[in-house]
């Protein structure tokens, strides 16, 4: 029975998959499942993927002749997994020698729905040890409890799909489905559903994923349409909030995060072309303004003067 599915969803990606493929084999064990999913690639990356089928049996490769992006790379690699936990690792990223392991282990000790972990963000030559914000280790925990408070770092400010292992049941469940309409944020309504209705999960002090950043093509990075999903992703979130008992409570921390992710776009606003700062701008003030004045109220303080400051002066409005 295979332990473990690896999901890596890639494109255009050749100039890193060497350090990628090895740290791979440097993860392999005979139960664990490896499935790249190359989601269009121009470059030569299928030929690299092709090599290194040959001499890794575990490993498979999925194939869309045309984009579908992230998220349907990433379901389509998981409808295609057979393990009793699923992991995902991105194209451009790497991960320690053994870490799959331990972290199987963790969550096969723990015996909860799912484990997050640290990770290790990569700036050229530097390297960041980015921690889950839970100070809690290596015990069982409420997902939902995750959440708040408002003000602080919370589990779903940690939205990191790789940095983690869960259990099966959950996509089953259709907990782990990302949004196919979502090109960017689409982490954000995965992991606000995943804390709201899984039933346990657990943050392990691991940290053997490398996360690269500023990577040239990479979405973050990119300044299309796709950046402003992120609109759409949190509006999503709201209205998933709008039957949860907790709403009352819930919807605090969701506004000022939508808040914030609104303040940086519209910090990174430069990168778009005068069309869709136009958008963004409109869309952003548009949204502020249905926020009710109660909930804006309670949740001011977190979004912090600079932010409030920059909403003034760029959309010309207070909250």
């Amino acid at each position: 029975m295979t332990t473990l599915s690896v999901i890596v969803p890639m494109r255009d990606v050749a100039p890193y998959l060497g350090n990628l493929l090895l740290s791979l084999t440097h993860n392999d064990r005979g139960d664990f499942e490896f499935i790249a999913v190359d989601d269009g690639s121009v470059d030569a990356t299928p030929q690299i993927l092709a090599e290194h089928a040959l001499r890794m049996p575990n490993f498979r490769v999925l194939r869309n002749d045309e984009a579908v992006g992230l998220s349907g790379a990433r379901n389509r690699g998981m409808a295609a997994s057979s393990g009793r936990y699923i992991t995902f690792l991105d194209g451009d990223d790497w991960l320690a020698p053994g870490y799959l392991a331990q972290a199987v282990a963790a969550i096969e000790e723990l015996g909860c729905d799912f484990v997050r972990t640290d990770h290790i963000q990569v700036f050229g030559r530097r390297r960041e040890v980015h921690r889950a914000p839970m100070g809690r280790r290596g015990v069982k925990l409420d997902p939902r409890d995750g959440i708040l408070p408002m003000h602080t770092k919370t589990m779903v400010d940690y939205p990191y799909a790789w940095a983690g292992l869960y259990r099966r049941e959950l996509f089953e469940d259709g907990l782990l489905r990302f949004d196919e309409e979502l090109l960017t944020a689409e982490d954000r309504p995965w992991i606000w559903r995943l804390h709201r209705r899984a039933s346990s999960y657990a943050v392990v002090s691991l940290s053997g994923v490398f996360y690269r950043r500023q990577v040239a093509n990479s979405l973050s990075q990119v300044g299309d349409r796709r950046q402003l999903h992120f609109f759409d992703a949190f509006d999503k979130v709201l209205d998933e909030l709008a039957g949860d008992p907790d709403r009352d409570r819930l919807i605090l921390k969701a506004v000022q995060n939508y808040c914030a992710i609104i303040a940086h776009h519209l910090n990174e606003r430069e990168r778009l072309t005068p069309a869709l700062r136009h958008t963004l701008r409109t869309r952003a003030r548009e949204r502020l303004r249905t926020f009710p004045p109660d909930v804006l109220a309670a949740v001011r303080p977190g979004v912090g003067k600079e932010r409030l400051d920059l909403f003034a002066t760029t959309l010309g409005i207070g909250i």
